[in-house]
């Protein structure tokens, strides 16, 4: 076979693969000769950043991988920012590209999309990137990237094929299976350190990142036994489950969950970054731990990144859980429940300033569609629902606010994550500002018929700019934008589109919802605010 059907036959009988995101070009169209009659479903993006923002949706929601098919150069620099953001996230993602013949890379001769080094360029926003020079390696490359994803930090992995190779012949493997693989377990004497300073400590603490998310059940007996208040990052929502009472959400910039981190004596950390992101968000450097800190993750350097570390596991956060839960048969009492009341009862985040007026948008959302994932983008409403959402279950929240941080991720993710989850309502939650970056991706919404809501906060530019430059006392400049009739728009792709004001007027767009197609609201920022007073 040639080595473009040896790549699809990979992709699918060996992982599994049955959505890929692309868009053909000239340099890539014996790969999609290699589709023809393949049972892997290709989503046809209108542009290569929102291939690789639904491929991070798509696995955001599922644990599995997305795979994109880009083309050569331009194909590639677009799909930089999406790759940043997988990164930035440990989002498991591969991206499969064409470059140049083997025989003219590196020459500078001009050819069509070239790069000076196209795996040089892309190096920096992928656990690995590597230019495949034989096709019989190809099984060889693959095994380690999906290695990467199974049993490491995830996140982007590049391959990119010359052109010349994709109708190239090779011999197919003997067998198409995976090799079993199972990510580190934790040592056993760091393990009994743990558990020992987690049993003598009076004040425990427990934060739980992204890394958790398929932990769920230890996680949440664990912080139980260890009547242990807990913050879970942006990432990490609905690990506990919703409303848990020991937890304490993703506010461990804000006072009161600062003020416990302070007082904590032991803290346990796992699957989480402590970045900024999500415990620093307000910039100030003022989040501290003093107390003895255990960090479990995969990766080692990052054990040792942002906070002094006391005792550090590089092992799987799901296998060190569940071992760790062995140590604490049963429940110990340290005032775990009293404390994150006390913390709760001062956030008082439901009448916050900042965050009430949305209040009713994300309870309107719970009450009509009460599985929902929620996907956002860096919007006023995402920032406040970091704060306020909390979920049933974990991969049912996530948005571009963290990490990288870029824009127009919300509407693209939410159409990956529909793919992937079609038995679930999807909600993208995107500013008028953001959306402008990936606006066309309605389109492929409507082409492949997915029920996505588009909730769209327009508040006419990008307001989070604006209150820094007014509280850094600087002239509004570029902030102020104007904005196209967005509903014409939508429908213009063919998309349902609906204005409202008020949330009883939300909660009855949400009930009249196309079950064949997307939905665009579009909420009168303004509007919603006089009208809930």
């Amino acid at each position: 076979m040639t080595c473009a059907q040896l790549l699809l036959q990979l992709l699918h009988h060996t992982y599994g693969v049955d959505t890929v995101f692309g868009i053909p070009g000239v340099h890539t169209v014996e790969l999609y000769r290699g589709l023809e009659g393949c049972p892997i479903r290709h989503v046809t993006p209108r542009h290569e950043q929102g291939a690789g923002f639904m491929a991070d949706g798509y696995a955001r929601s599922t644990g599995r991988p997305g795979v994109c098919f880009i083309i050569t150069g331009p194909g590639m620099t677009n799909m930089a920012t999406a790759m940043g953001q997988a990164l930035a996230d440990s989002v498991p993602m591969l991206v499969i590209s064409s470059v140049n013949r083997r025989d003219t890379l590196g020459l500078g001769q001009g050819r069509l999309h070239e790069l000076p080094s196209q795996q040089q360029t892309l190096a920096g926003v992928s656990r690995f990137s590597h230019t495949l020079l034989d096709p019989a390696n190809l099984p060889g490359v693959l095994a380690r990237a999906y290695a990467l994803f199974r049993g490491a930090r995830p996140g982007p992995v590049h391959i990119e094929i010359p052109i010349d190779l994709f109708d190239a012949p090779v011999t197919p493997p003997t067998h198409w299976h995976s090799p079993a693989l199972y990510p580190a377990a934790p040592d056993p004497q760091g393990i009994a350190t743990a558990a020992a300073w987690l049993n003598d400590a009076q004040r425990p603490l427990v934060l739980l990142g992204g890394g958790c998310v398929d932990a769920a059940p230890a996680a949440r007996i664990l912080v139980e036994r260890l009547d242990a208040p807990t913050a879970t990052t942006i990432n990490a929502k609905g690990v506990l489950g919703r409303d848990h009472p020991l937890d304490l959400g993703a506010n461990t910039a804000l006072p009161p969950v600062r003020e416990l981190a302070h007082q904590a004596d032991v803290i346990l950390a796992v699957g989480t970054e402590l970045g900024e992101t999500d415990y620093d968000v307000v910039f100030d450097d003022g989040f501290a731990l003093n107390g003895k800190l255990i960090r479990i993750d995969l990766d080692p350097e990052q054990l040792v990144r942002n906070q002094t570390l006391a005792l550090g596991l590089v092992a799987d956060a799901g296998r060190s859980l569940s071992v760790l839960l062995e140590a604490f048969p049963a429940t110990l009492s340290r005032g775990g429940h009293a404390r994150a009341d006390d913390a709760r009862n001062a956030l008082a985040l439901r009448d916050d300033a900042d965050l009430a007026p949305f209040v009713p948008l994300f309870d309107t959302l719970q009450s009509r569609l009460p599985d929902a994932i929620l996907v956002g983008d860096s919007t006023t409403p995402v920032y406040a629902g970091n704060h306020l959402v909390s979920q049933p279950e974990p991969r049912r929240f996530f948005n571009a606010s963290t990490g990288y941080g870029t824009l127009g991720y919300g509407l693209p993710a939410a159409l990956g994550a529909q793919l992937a989850q079609p038995h679930l309502p999807v909600v993208a939650l995107v500013g008028d500002g953001g959306i402008m970056f990936t606006l066309s991706e309605l389109a492929t919404a409507v082409e492949e018929r997915l029920p996505v809501v588009v909730v769209l906060w327009h508040n006419a530019g990008y307001e989070e700019i604006r209150r820094y430059m007014d509280a850094n006392h600087v002239t509004r400049l570029g902030v102020d934008l104007q904005a196209p009739d967005f509903l014409t728009l939508a429908r213009g792709f063919g998309c349902l589109a609906t204005h409202v004001d008020r949330p009883d007027e939300l909660a009855d767009a949400l009930v009249s919802r196309p079950q064949d197609g997307p939905l665009l609201i579009e909420v009168d920022a303004a509007a919603w605010m006089n009208a809930i007073g």
